[in-house]
């Protein structure tokens, strides 16, 4: 059992443990290159070259089933992240999607052998600082400079620190929760795969991989849009 123990432990650090995939030379410098950039790089690739094939020659009318795809998978994510924006956010719902994207396709690609970006922890953490800097870009759109400030004083000056604190709360819950989910599905398949047969670690890749992951990409950008919808409230 301790063995078992040892390896899961020895894996988990293997899985955690972000190699340099390249390095660049620059000015005299060596700049390391980590393998969830390059994998961060493939899957805005895989991204991109999706999305280009989903929209090449639209047509108003006689759409091909292509199209009609394209449309349907646009019509109900943008829905969907408009409907928890609410109608004076909906305008972010276009970045909230791609995120959206970008995270279920990063968990998802584990499948294809390729380690998920989003298990670096520097991954989500810049996830979560983007989403944080939006919903502060909301608030000062919607509220100026000095409406934003005000509002830290909300619902009474006392809660004026809390508030402020929550500047660096919010981005790290957001950071933590992505980043730990990823790290416990890793920990529960591993020990799966010790004490049980190979046919149910299996069962339980697919859930991981492709349903939970999808999940935690869902759970982010909910989160995200609730950030922003009491950011312009």
């Amino acid at each position: 059992m301790e063995e078992a123990i040892a390896r899961i432990a020895d894996e988990l650090m293997e899985q955690l443990t972000c190699e340099v995939a390249f390095t660049v030379h620059i000015a005299g410098h060596e700049i390391g290159v980590l393998e969830s950039v390059v994998v961060s790089w493939v899957v805005i690739g895989v991204i991109l070259i999706l999305s280009l094939i989903l929209t090449s020659n639209l047509k108003l009318h006689n759409i091909s089933k292509r199209q009609a795809v394209a449309e349907f998978l646009v019509s109900k994510l943008d829905g969907m992240v408009s409907d928890m924006l609410g109608e004076e956010a909906k305008e972010y719902a276009p970045y909230l999607v791609t995120v959206l994207l970008f995270i279920g396709f990063s968990d998802i690609i584990g499948l294809f052998g390729f380690k998920p970006p989003t298990k670096d922890l520097n991954v989500t953490a810049a996830l979560a600082l983007m989403s944080i800097v939006l919903v502060q870009i909301a608030g000062i759109r919607k509220k100026k400079v000095g409406g934003w400030l005000k509002s830290f004083k909300e619902p009474v000056a006392i809660v004026t620190p809390i508030n402020i604190l929550e500047l660096a709360i919010k981005p790290l819950s957001l950071c933590m929760r992505l980043f730990g989910n990823v790290v416990g599905a890793f920990v529960i398949m591993e020990l799966l795969k010790t004490v049980v047969p190979l046919v149910v670690p299996a069962v339980f890749s697919l859930y991981f991989d492709i349903f939970d992951g999808i999940l935690q990409a869902y759970v982010f950008v909910f989160l995200t849009s609730i950030y922003i919808k009491e950011a312009v409230e």
